[in-house]
């Protein structure tokens, strides 16, 4: 078989089949900083500018796709997640990077090695471990590729971390004060106390009361906490909320005596029915939307994941490790009302929606299309392909969505929702399928063949847009 000389593996031009795709990458998005609003990075990690030993260290400790495949591949657990040493735990990955050809974890592996690493001439595999973790410990030893090193070689200069309410921020409020590396922001993440209906809320009562100095008996009492902690946040540079909604629900909120009822009912240990335990979530969220609409906030909400399905999984390494999966139900209506209720007052903050499954494309982006408005400019987004669908052809379904059923120029972008620092390659993955699709578009005539026209939109769309929605109040 003869192949083109000229096309190499993850070359300059990769992804980019014409020159009109090329031209908008390498003169329009590639140049662009990174605002990555949405992370699961250790802030620790940043503050100290932490030098990686290794690659184990940097690249598989936490990263449950990768964790995922070495299953898939036949991998024994022992080998992924177990007491091994970090140079046999990478073996066991190089043995499975040639089994992922056709998943998007291949292209990822490589992107990673070629930046920040420099590695460009070696594909991953149980043959090459060997020369990759020798040359990686050598480059990972340098002042250039520490936690802030490798930041700046990716050009990033935002990033929004994922915090629990109860967390004291003191690594975020050193770091806001250090002058040191990009900015970093924290994200109010409240799901625990929504879940009213689940084991560990008791627990985490307690916690939210020691970290607000507040006792909470009644209702009123939890939303002192959450107001307390809220303003905590705001002080640390907070803009953004997030939630994980399995399945949104809503039903009208119960009377604050009947509130109070199902808060001491819960304490005392009795199970709810699913109406107490949907009425208080209902109840607790319309508040926090009000909150973050007073603040002027982004409002994140994460929807359709089935977590931990694995139980002995669960059991025996932990939670969130790899044994998750799209769930399949119907939530239009109870998101809508959500919305709803919260517009109704004139109340609703700016809201980016995420879907697990990609069914729900068109219905969420024609959701969000339904309560724009106040003069901001994409108001209620549909966001960033997600989690099983940031992979090219989930970024290519969401990004015609939102041509379809939105306005492209006002999407704010990708994010990485990861928790490893070379995870930042996937921006590039990103602006090289969008460039790719537009000019696409462009060589067929469907957009105008003029590079800076769409290549203002590109520069939106990777950086502006995002920089804007979370900052311009």
């Amino acid at each position: 078989m003869k192949f083109n000389d000229h096309i190499e593996f993850i070359g300059a031009d990769f992804l980019l089949e014409n020159e009109a795709a090329r031209r908008l990458y390498h003169e329009h998005a590639a140049v662009m900083p990174i605002c990555d609003y949405h992370s699961h990075l250790d802030p620790l990690e940043i503050v100290n500018d932490v030098q990686f030993d290794n690659l184990t260290q940097l690249w598989l400790k936490g990263d449950h796709y990768k964790w995922r495949a070495m299953r898939c591949a036949g991998v024994a657990e022992q080998r992924i997640t177990g007491n091994v040493s970090d140079r046999e735990r990478f073996q066991a990955w190089a043995e499975t990077v040639p089994d992922c050809l056709g998943n998007p974890l291949y292209h990822w592996t490589h992107l990673e090695l070629r930046e920040p690493l420099g590695i460009n001439d070696v594909l991953l595999s149980a043959e090459t471990a060997e020369e990759v973790w020798q040359t990686s410990q050598q480059r990972l030893a340098t002042p250039q590729l520490s936690a802030q090193g490798i930041l700046k070689r990716f050009n990033v200069r935002t990033i929004c971390t994922t915090d629990d309410p109860t967390d004291s921020l003191a690594d975020h409020q050193w770091h806001a004060t250090s002058g040191a590396g990009p900015t970093m922001l924290p994200t109010f993440r409240a799901d625990l106390v929504l879940k009213i209906e689940q084991p560990g809320f008791i627990d985490y009562l307690a916690k939210l009361e020691a970290a607000s100095g507040l006792t909470i008996q009644r209702f009123d009492d939890l939303l002192a906490a959450l107001y307390q902690r809220l303003e905590h946040f705001e002080e640390a540079g907070c803009c953004l909320s997030d939630h994980s909604l399995e399945k949104p629900v809503f039903v009208v909120p119960p009377a604050a005596h009947e509130l109070d009822r199902i808060l001491e009912r819960r304490k005392g240990g009795e199970a709810l029915s699913s109406d107490d335990a949907h009425g208080f979530t209902t109840a607790v969220l319309l508040w926090l939307g009000k909150e973050y609409a007073r603040r002027g906030w982004v409002m994140q909400l994460h929807i359709g994941a089935l977590r931990d399905l694995s139980q002995r999984g669960r059991r025996e390494i932990g939670a969130n490790s790899g044994f998750d999966a799209i769930g399949d139900t119907t939530y239009a209506e109870p998101l809508a009302a959500l919305l709803d209720a919260l517009d109704q007052e004139h109340q609703l903050p700016r809201t980016v929606l995420y879907n697990l499954n990609p069914r729900d494309n068109e219905m969420l982006a024609g959701l969000a299309g339904s309560f724009q408005g106040d003069g901001i400019p994409g108001k209620v987004q549909f966001g960033a392909a997600w989690w099983f669908n940031d992979q090219r052809d989930g970024m290519e379904r969401q990004l015609t969505t939102q041509m379809q059923f939105g306005l492209l120029r006002h999407f704010v972008g990708m994010l990485t929702d990861s928790r490893s620092l070379l995870s930042f390659s996937r921006h590039d993955y990103f602006r090289r399928i969008f460039c790719q699709m537009l000019g696409a578009q462009m060589m067929r005539g469907e957009l105008p063949r003029d590079v800076d026209r769409v290549g203002e939109m590109v520069r939106a769309v990777c950086y502006d847009n995002v920089q804007r929605y979370l900052f311009e109040r």
